[in-house]
């Protein structure tokens, strides 16, 4: 077994609790639950927790698509993939299989702030996009009733770059990839998987990291300006400005 669980002792079987056949029905709103758990990758040693939002129902949910959600930077402190359950939980209550994973440890390198950030950083968006990897593969062990075919990722900042790099590597694996004020990481320059970015209005991206003008009309990519803080866009945010971003990320996944 690759991986053991550390909370949540019923988690494999709450887990099993959804099925799916259909498109998802967003109209519905459920319950959400919160399951936690901590992965093993023994290829490199290292202990990958993850935090399970899912909808509470006794019925099968048709098509349950799933989410991997990817954190900011958080200076190794720990607990990262709550702090955007704003977001998690709204996708959970509309039926969405909603995977957060904890990509940094207390054990890891910071994040470098100096040099080309583009270059120093890149070890750590590939230790992030090999983490997305690993989970998915677990999720398919646990939950082969899942779809795969629709895949979306959603990433923070570093999270962001983290996504951007998996949909490089991996195309074929994503359906939707979507990037919350990533700065670093080129995003994609394709039409599948489709892809839509959210910028803030106080940090811009790095030159050549968003396509121009015409490249978004060739790839039909969304890059979506707001009026909202790059640091407000996890949990610290206004209830206001929490509404937005779920209703906007639900309306592209949708």
């Amino acid at each position: 077994m690759n991986y053991k669980i550390l909370s949540a002792p019923i988690l494999i079987l709450s887990l099993y609790s959804c099925t799916s056949k259909k498109m998802i029905n967003s109209n519905v709103t459920y319950g959400t639950k919160l399951d936690t758990l901590t992965l093993f990758d023994n290829s490199r040693n290292r202990k990958i927790p993850v935090a399970v939002y899912s909808p509470k129902t006794d019925k099968k949910i048709p098509s349950q698509q799933i989410i991997i959600f990817s954190h900011g930077y958080g200076a190794n402190k720990g607990h990262d993939y709550f702090v955007y359950s704003y977001l998690t939980e709204k996708l959970a209550s509309k039926g969405y299989f909603t995977v957060s994973i904890q990509h940094e440890l207390p054990t890891d390198e910071l994040l470098p702030v100096e040099g080309n950030l583009q270059a120093v950083r890149m070890p750590f968006w590939e230790r992030g996009s090999e983490n997305i990897l690993f989970v998915l593969n677990e999720l398919k062990k646990i939950r082969p009733d899942l779809d795969y075919k629709h895949l979306t990722l959603i990433g923070h900042s570093n999270g962001g770059d983290m996504t951007a790099l998996f949909a490089s590597k991996h195309p074929d694996l994503v359906y939707k990839i979507i990037t919350m004020d990533n700065r670093r990481m080129y995003l994609p320059r394709t039409s599948h998987p489709k892809i839509y970015t959210l910028r803030s209005n106080d940090y811009p991206a790095d030159k050549g990291v968003l396509p121009s003008p015409e490249e978004q009309e060739k790839y039909k990519i969304t890059v979506q300006p707001t009026d909202i803080n790059h640091g407000h866009m996890d949990n610290k945010g206004s209830d206001k400005e929490k509404n937005y971003l779920g209703n906007i990320i639900l309306k592209y996944i949708e």
